[in-house]
């Protein structure tokens, strides 16, 4: 069985037991997760969740999206815009 097929498969809640252990940092029977468990559930949960909910019930879902786009320099009367290589000045 391949990850993709996995993920395709999983159940609700193998998907909420995995959530809350990357929210929590330790499993069900109270172990922590180590830095890699914590990052590939937190990968299945993030993938899982783009197949199976809709937009706004997804990890990481901003209201009204991120206020960074709209954000404007000081006096500069147009938002901030960062461009690597480019001085600040």
């Amino acid at each position: 069985m391949d990850y993709q097929h996995t993920i395709e498969t999983m159940s609700r809640e193998v998907y909420q037991r995995l959530k809350l252990a990357v929210e929590l940092g330790k499993w069900p029977d109270g172990r922590r997760l180590t830095a890699r468990q914590r990052e590939e559930a937190l990968q299945a949960v993030i993938a899982w969740g783009e197949l199976h909910l809709s937009e706004r019930e997804r990890v990481g879902y901003l209201e009204g999206g991120c206020n960074s786009a709209r954000r404007t320099a000081p006096g500069s009367g147009g938002p901030q815009v960062y461009e690597p290589g480019r001085e600040r000045g």
